[in-house]
């Protein structure tokens, strides 16, 4: 049977001083340390003889430049997948990560109404439903070879829970999705058969500050 791995990367460190959350805007390019991180992922996939073949990103900044120093070392173009996107969150723009206290306000408490769905933003099983479409698309592409996708933290998280047949619904800072994580997906011919999670840039992930919670080195910006 044919062997495909697919290796679903986050983006790495965004340039975010002001703690937004950026969410869907459109800018938000990396950090220095992100690009870092980007270039320790294209080393690490090189080094460890990855045979990819496609590299797929989100259509934001951040995850389009995470992108490309994997594609600059494998000779490929960077294919936009807009079902990788950031989920959509009714906080976006918002300078959370520096003020908190928005999260209480008054007339924010009507969206955590059903923590679930999440009511707060896109639903679990419609980010799950464009994931694992993505997933499936990449699995095409690359059939007997390996891919490279590159999208974001809960994005991320909700597939992995939807392929591991766990509640979709979770605690943010629950996520094992750091900075330039690799969280990859192992078939044969069309069945998953592993998961397998790995950091190649923990030590620069250690170094950052990012503003998403989750299982992450990172300290949150104060």
């Amino acid at each position: 049977m044919i062997s495909t791995k697919i290796h679903v990367m986050r983006h790495g460190e965004v340039d975010n001083p002001e703690g937004v959350l950026y969410g869907r805007l459109p800018g938000f390019a990396l950090t220095e340390l992100g690009g870092a991180m980007a270039r320790r992922v294209a080393d690490h996939l090189v080094a460890e003889g990855a045979d990819i073949s496609a590299v797929i990103a989100s259509p934001l900044l951040r995850a389009q430049l995470t992108a490309a120093p994997t594609a600059r070392a494998y000779g490929l173009p960077i294919l936009s997948d807009p079902r990788l996107i950031e989920a959509g969150n009714v906080f976006e723009g918002e300078a959370v990560n520096s003020d908190r206290a928005i999260f209480f306000k008054p007339g924010n408490l009507r969206y955590y109404t059903n923590p679930l769905r999440p009511s707060w933003g896109e639903p679990y099983a419609q980010i799950a439903a464009r994931m694992s479409a993505a997933l499936s698309s990449a699995l095409r592409i690359a059939e007997g070879r390996e891919a490279l996708v590159v999208s974001h933290q809960s994005p991320i998280t909700v597939l992995t829970r939807f392929a591991r047949k766990q509640p979709l619904a979770h605690a943010p800072w629950s996520r094992r999705c750091s900075l330039a994580s690799l969280t990859t997906f192992e078939f044969v011919g069309s069945t998953l058969v592993a998961i397998g999670y790995s950091e190649p840039a923990a030590d620069l992930v250690a170094e950052a500050q990012d503003m998403t919670p989750g299982d992450s080195a990172a300290a949150l910006k104060r």
